[in-house]
């Protein structure tokens, strides 16, 4: 009779069991959804400028229009230092690597509230939502990032000062990436947890993310802060990969290595991080929400 019963078990397709530590990621099951991955990724390219008149021109529109606004203001009347550069170059360089932060930061960070519906009636890894979030907005940034090249090829056609290093474009660029990415998805695991919750979080969300930006050389470079407070600017991770990508690509800014390996040793800290607290309160986020 035992060895019945012992065979009958033994014939279940899948045995689900609760997680017995604080860190049981459980990465391996989301890599076993990566359809339902590429399927949410999909779906958010194709609904964000959905019923819109000019579609994805919005990529392009954004950025030139963020650019010309900071070319007038902190340029040509606020006369902060650009390090020489051509004032559109070094705000477009920032500001491409900026929109994609805060865009994967802030729709990160609404996953549990904005898909309450869709958890509630089907079971999937909950991670699967964020990174998806986080892989669409990679296409944004595609697209941004080609419209800066494209300036990029016409300023240094036309003598300006401005450097390209080839060899450190190749591998600096997609560091800067994945370290960016990690920071943006790792805080946005947090204030998604955090945010189930507390519901005022989403209106510091925005406020925060645009004082931050003044803490990152998106309109000022490094050099030109005063020794006092340099080391605050430093202290913010995206710092150091805003100036290494205007190194490699503008032939200013400063390309430290140091610099990079602290960025991804906070970043590699805040997504593990991020990542525990987010699977912890997908339990009973449907308690809250």
């Amino acid at each position: 009779m035992n060895s019945e019963k012992n065979q009958f078990a033994e014939d279940w397709d899948m045995v689900i069991e609760p997680r017995s530590s604080l860190f049981s990621l459980n990465l391996r099951e989301v890599w076993g959804y990566g359809y339902l991955l590429m399927m949410f990724v999909r779906r958010d390219l194709v609904s964000v400028y959905k019923q819109t008149i000019l579609g994805p021109l919005w990529f392009f529109i954004q950025p030139l229009l963020t650019t010309i606004t900071f070319t007038i203001i902190f340029g040509n009347i606020a006369k902060i230092s650009t390090d020489g550069l051509p004032q559109v170059l070094f705000y477009m360089s920032g500001i491409t690597l900026w929109n994609y932060f805060s865009d994967c930061l802030t729709n990160t960070s609404n996953t549990f509230t904005v898909n309450a519906s869709i958890f509630g009636k089907v079971y999937f890894p909950r991670l699967v939502m964020p990174l998806s979030r986080a892989i669409s907005g990679l296409a944004k940034f595609g697209v941004q990032f080609l419209l800066f090249v494209g300036f990029l090829v016409y300023y240094t056609l036309n003598g300006s000062n401005v450097h390209p290093d080839l060899p450190g474009i190749l591998w600096v660029t997609p560091v800067v990436v994945l370290i960016l990415a990690g920071l943006a998805l790792g805080l946005g695991l947090i204030l998604s947890a955090m945010t189930t919750k507390y519901r005022d979080l989403f209106f510091l969300i925005t406020f925060g993310i645009q004082l931050l930006m003044y803490a990152t050389p998106v309109i000022y470079p490094i050099s030109s802060m005063d020794e006092k407070y340099r080391w605050l600017i430093q202290a913010n991770p995206i710092s150091w990969l805003v100036e290494a990508f205007r190194h490699v690509y503008l032939g200013a800014g400063e390309l430290s290595l140091p610099g990079l390996a602290y960025s991804f040793g906070v970043m590699a800290l805040i997504l593990v991080f991020g990542i525990v607290v987010f699977n912890r309160v997908e339990k009973t986020f449907m308690d809250t929400v």
